[in-house]
Order: structure tokens, then C-alpha cells, then sequence
């Protein structure tokens, strides 16, 4: 059906991508899905788990930090062990294990997700101790673009759209 399908959209003059779908579009559908999945279960916003796994590894599934960190989500292994996730470069237990992070550190930060990109990046212990006196300019930096991609990733309302 499938090839059916592709050649007649082919026959009528339409370029449809028919064949198998890309490595890396296959990756990033995967990591969406538990993006969406993980987002919805521990009630943490979507597009902040979107700007995290941009920020962090360009939704690479495997990608690799020198400091260490490992996966969509570039979990450190301590982080890792501590959440559960045996497989860092599983997409599934990479965003579970993330997400859990992220809404641990959504509670510990009554909500305040500035805090929690500084957490995220630098440690909550770091953070807990200074809150937004936390100054460190890669800190500082990371917080930033992941705000810039957090507002992007936030789909607005049209302003015809009835409330």
C-alpha cells in the first residue's frame, strides 16, 4: 500500500519521500515521543524538555560531552545511577530519566524554571546555596539560550483565536 501510494503521488507530479525515513529523522521522532510522553506524565512543560534536549545534544541520541555527559538529555553518570537509567544512549530511559530530573527540580524551585536551567546545568546543590545570585557566566550563558529556546519552543496563541 505504501508503494502505491508513492507512485501515484509520483505519477501526478509530486515529490513524496517514499522510502525509508532518514537515520537521524528517525531518532528525533523517537526522542519526541518521550519528550511528549515524559512531558504530559510528570507535568513539566514540553517545550522546556524540547529546549533542554536541543540545548544539551542537538537531539543527538548519543552524543557525548567531554565532561561526560551522555544522551539526548546529557546525563552524567552519577545522575544517571541515581535516576535509574542504565542505558544513557537509550532514548526512552535518557528522557524518562531527564524529565524526572526536571520536575524533581521543578518542585525543589517552586516552579521558577531560571533556577531550574542553572540547576540542570551547574547542580542543585550550587544553585540551592546562591538562587539567582548564582553568577557563573557559563551558567549564566546556558540559562539564556535555554530561555531563547524555551520561548521558542512555546507555541503562542493567535491573537483571533477565541479564549
Amino acid at each position: 500500500m505504501k508503494h502505491f501510494a508513492c507512485a501515484t503521488f509520483l505519477i501526478l507530479g509530486f515529490s513524496l519521500a517514499c522510502g525509508a525515513q532518514s537515520s537521524r529523522d528517525k531518532h528525533r521522532d523517537e526522542a519526541e515521543y518521550y519528550a511528549k510522553v515524559y512531558a504530559q506524565h510528570y507535568h513539566v512543560p514540553l517545550s522546556f524538555v524540547r529546549a533542554v534536549v536541543q540545548q544539551e545534544s542537538a537531539w543527538h541520541p548519543c552524543a557525548v560531552s567531554p565532561k561526560g555527559a551522555k544522551g539526548l538529555m546529557q546525563l552524567m553518570p552519577q545522575t544517571a545511577a541515581r535516576l535509574g537509567v542504565t542505558n544513557r544512549c537509550n532514548a526512552n530511559q535518557n528522557v524518562s530519566g531527564g524529565v524526572r530530573l526536571i520536575a524533581w527540580l521543578i518542585q525543589q524551585f517552586h516552579g521558577d524554571l531560571r533556577l531550574v536551567a542553572a540547576a540542570y546545568y551547574a547542580g542543585e546543590n550550587r544553585v540551592a546555596r546562591r538562587g539567582l545570585n548564582y553568577r557563573n557566566p557559563d551558567v549564566v550563558a546556558y540559562v539564556t539560550r535555554l530561555r531563547r529556546l524555551y520561548l521558542q519552543a512555546t507555541p503562542r496563541p493567535d491573537v483571533n483565536d477565541e479564549p
